[in-house]
């Protein structure tokens, strides 16, 4: 039988419970709910070039309108700026002056990938395959024999703009990197985990009829240009001029015979850009004004012009001080933001690697990280505790349900998120998210009810 706790302990002592325990049956449907459209937009939105226009779209459809320097804006009023089709900011005015500061959350919408290098179509041994360069940290050997879309865009010659999406749809055809099988693996399997595929080895099986006529050297690949040509009217010049991303073509899963997980590709960070996307769209009237970036390039270190580190973010904040009366300086500095990023949840198959007290679980609710880098905490903001006891009191009052948690060991673990960029504009900031297994494969599996608590805990910020 349990012993119960003494009074004493109960009062000084911190216990953690399963959202599942604490959620009553009505606020449990309302994250299945949210969910239902949390995977649609998984199904429908795989990139950040997707997703900038699911944003946007949405957007517009909650009353929101474009804004350009010098646009005359007032408490209430919805804008958003569309930075180059690859990241998005959305504001809600609020009715407090704008030198007091605005209320910000920030996810990224890129996730590691497969991309195409420029010169990527060649033919051996009469099968054609594209060259890809991978984006973000993988295991390699993970992206084998999975089913994969392609989607991006491609500029042709005289200037036209190709969008191409194949894979997605009921009857699309797929594409896929080969290996071994494991009778012939014997020096393969030698290799250290991180070779066991290698970079060079990424290579899309992308077709094997031959062309036929008189004349021709590469007949699988001209037949595949032949293809292209038709369906898209480029030719292989073109193709140095596209940016073309190869991702996982599956659908996400519900997963368990309680179905409480979720599976899909991306949901580092879509996990988190869904639900600050759908709190942004819910506020009506705020007090501070609430701004929700939706960024790119966090996987690669947030550089290029379409990323965090870029100023991107800090030339939107002056622009709309300027235009309300402030100066950007003086918002950034009475500034506050949630940087929305996942944690790993802590996997009982691999106990080893986590440090059980400090880390995150599923079902537990939304994570609040404090500090991210790695070893001796380089490369983190490293929040300072005046601002993570207020977002403790700000999640406890709304009946947010949280936890603590860092990713993984002190010596082993590690990982950046875009929370140094926005401290670095002199913003309160800390990490908040929800917590992942299997990060970074092409199939990671979260939490519906942490899902939810992550949408409660930016509407709540942000309102």
């Amino acid at each position: 039988m349990k012993k119960e706790k003494n009074e004493l302990e109960k009062q000084l002592t911190m216990e953690r419970k399963n959202a599942s325990l604490l959620m009553d049956d009505a606020e449990i449907q309302k994250a299945e709910e949210f969910c239902k459209g949390y995977m649609e937009f998984m199904a429908s939105a795989k990139t950040e070039r997707e997703i900038n226009i699911y944003a946007i779209e949405k957007a517009k459809k909650a009353g929101f309108k474009e804004f350009h320097f010098g646009d005359k804006i007032k408490a209430g009023d919805k804008i958003y700026y569309d930075n180059r089709g690859k990241s998005v900011i959305l504001a809600v005015i609020g009715s407090e002056p704008i030198a007091n500061g605005v209320n910000l959350t920030a996810a990224h919408i890129d996730s590691p990938r497969l991309d195409l290098k420029e010169n990527p179509l060649y033919e051996s041994e009469e099968i054609a395959l594209f060259k890809t360069h991978y984006y973000g940290g993988i295991k390699k050997y993970q992206w084998t024999t999975v089913p994969l879309s392609l989607h991006g865009v491609i500029f042709k010659q005289d200037g036209e703009k190709v969008v191409v999406n194949i894979g997605e749809d009921e009857g699309d055809p797929v594409f896929v990197v080969s290996d071994l099988l494991p009778h012939l693996a014997q020096d393969q399997m030698k290799r250290a985990s991180s070779d066991l595929i290698k970079g060079e080895e990424l290579n899309i099986i992308v077709g094997s009829y031959c062309m036929k006529g008189e004349g021709i050297n590469k007949r699988v690949k001209t037949n595949i240009l032949r293809i292209l040509n038709e369906k898209y009217g480029i030719v292989e010049r073109d193709l140095l001029s596209a940016e073309l991303e190869a991702v996982p073509a599956y659908k996400p899963k519900e997963i368990g015979f309680d179905r409480g997980l979720i599976g899909a590709y991306g949901h580092d960070d879509k996990v988190c850009a869904y639900p600050e996307l759908m709190a942004i769209l819910d506020i009506k009237k705020p007090k501070k004004t609430a701004v929700a970036i939706l960024t790119d390039k966090e996987e690669t270190g947030s550089d290029g012009n379409t990323g965090l580190a870029s100023s991107y973010l800090k030339y939107f904040l002056e622009d709309i001080a300027e235009t309300l009366g402030s100066n950007g300086r003086t918002v950034m500095s009475n500034s506050r933001c949630l940087s929305a990023d996942v944690n790993s949840a802590f996997d009982p198959t691999f106990p080893e690697v986590f440090e059980r007290n400090n880390s995150s679980f599923l079902n537990y609710g939304v994570v609040v990280t404090k500090f991210t880098g790695h070893r001796g905490k380089g490369g983190t903001s490293d929040a300072n505790a005046e601002y993570v006891a207020e977002i403790h009191h700000l999640f406890d009052n709304e009946k947010v349900i949280w936890q603590n948690g860092e990713l993984g060991r002190v010596d082993l673990g590690g990982g950046g998120t875009v929370a140094l960029y926005m401290a670095n504009l002199n913003i309160e900031t800390i990490d908040v998210g929800v917590p992942v297994l299997a990060m970074h494969a092409p199939f990671e599996m979260v939490s519906k009810l942490d899902t939810y608590m992550a949408y409660k805990a930016f509407y709540v910020f942000q309102k």
